[in-house]
């Protein structure tokens, strides 16, 4: 985990917009997970949805 303790050695030893990158990355990552989870749970009703429709004519 990236805390403030570590965030100094980190700058000086990668450079300030990778360590900026790292955190973002971090820290939007569960916000990722759950976009992608709608994503496939639209999918998944699109798909029914259009099955439905074949089955039906």
């Amino acid at each position: 985990m990236i805390d403030a303790g570590n965030i100094v050695p980190l700058i000086g030893n990668f450079g300030f917009p990778i360590v900026v990158s790292i955190y973002l990355l971090h820290r939007f990552e569960n916000k990722i997970e759950s976009l992608e989870n709608a994503i496939h749970s639209i999918e998944n009703v699109v798909n029914s949805s259009m099955d439905k429709r074949k089955g039906g004519e």
